[in-house]
């Protein structure tokens, strides 16, 4: 009798999985397998559905393509440098709007707003800021004038300036969801350690460091994977500030590679694109794992 309703119980909770599982593996499992056999097609054509022979030449041309290159180190150097910046920014942020009591509502409507703006509406405030044009030389050029700098084109000018403005414009995009979550972390720590350490005389930096990091430690992981996630796959950001010929400004990104493959002035080779995006799938994947395994050590649930 105890088996019979342990197997209906399970046999419920399967059926209402169905729905998710029968979801995910329509648009997620069986894309992912198409076109990992794509990768390997070599010469497909996507009109006549068919192609020439079956290897890894098309792994090998993506990673001697000198754009596929360029590719990966934008968007290596987006990850490092925007990821634990924007982490690290948006937790101080928190932070003081946690220690404060007048207008924090208000205050963290003001952060997230640009978090709710369309993307390519912010790369244009962002496009306003930074690019010369005959009229003026942007906002941040008068700026550096003002204390004696010289002007420097942000937008179409050197390769380190360009990638300057791409990350402070992921930064901006990214740190308004990232505050959200960990205002809302805070909040949920429990106040009596904090009353208890005071009462022990703890500075306020070892309560940070001993209660407050610990206790927000997972939401902390989770905007770190996700973080890593969001920036190995940008490319609308990169588009907002330097329009759609990405490969002309050395500013392209895998994603955007991959897209150029399908659809852009290098488009119709799906089977380079298929294997680029399993290149991405693998980079992610390692990147996720490691900060998994680190996560064992540092993360308290």
């Amino acid at each position: 009798m105890l088996k019979k309703l342990i197997h209906n119980q399970n046999l419920k909770g399967w059926l209402y999985l169905l729905p998710a599982i029968l979801f995910l593996g329509a648009f997620m499992v069986y894309p992912l397998i198409d076109v990992f056999i794509y990768s390997f097609e070599e010469g497909y054509n996507s009109a006549s559905q068919t192609f020439f022979g079956v290897g890894t030449y098309n792994y090998s041309y993506v990673l001697h393509d000198p754009y596929f290159l360029q590719a990966v180190k934008n968007t290596f150097i987006l990850v490092i440098i925007t990821v634990p910046l924007s982490t690290g920014i948006a937790l101080l942020i928190s932070l003081g709007l946690s220690s404060i009591k007048a207008l924090r509502n208000a205050f963290q409507t003001i952060f997230f707003l640009p978090y709710v703006t369309n993307t390519l509406a912010v790369g244009l405030v962002f496009m306003i800021l930074f690019k010369k044009t005959p009229y003026s030389d942007g906002m941040i050029n008068l700026l550096l004038n003002l204390f004696g700098g010289s002007s420097v084109d942000f937008i179409d000018g050197p390769y380190w300036a360009k990638m300057l403005v791409l990350c402070i414009y992921t930064i901006w995009v990214v740190m308004p969801f990232k505050i959200l979550i960990l205002t809302s972390a805070l909040a949920s720590v429990n106040p009596m350690f904090y009353n208890a350490a005071r009462v022990d005389g703890t500075s306020k930096f070892r309560i940070f460091r001993r209660i407050t990091l610990p206790m927000i430690s997972p939401m902390i992981f989770y905007l770190v994977i996700t973080g890593f996630i969001g920036a190995f796959k940008a490319y609308s950001d990169a588009v907002a500030l330097f329009g759609t010929d990405l490969n002309a400004a050395e500013m392209n990104t895998i994603v955007g590679y991959i897209y150029d493959m399908l659809y852009g002035n290098s488009g119709g080779y799906p089977s380079y694109a298929s294997a680029a995006a399993i290149i991405l799938f693998f980079i992610v994947l390692t990147i996720t794992v490691i900060n998994l395994l680190i996560s064992k050590k540092n993360v308290h649930y």
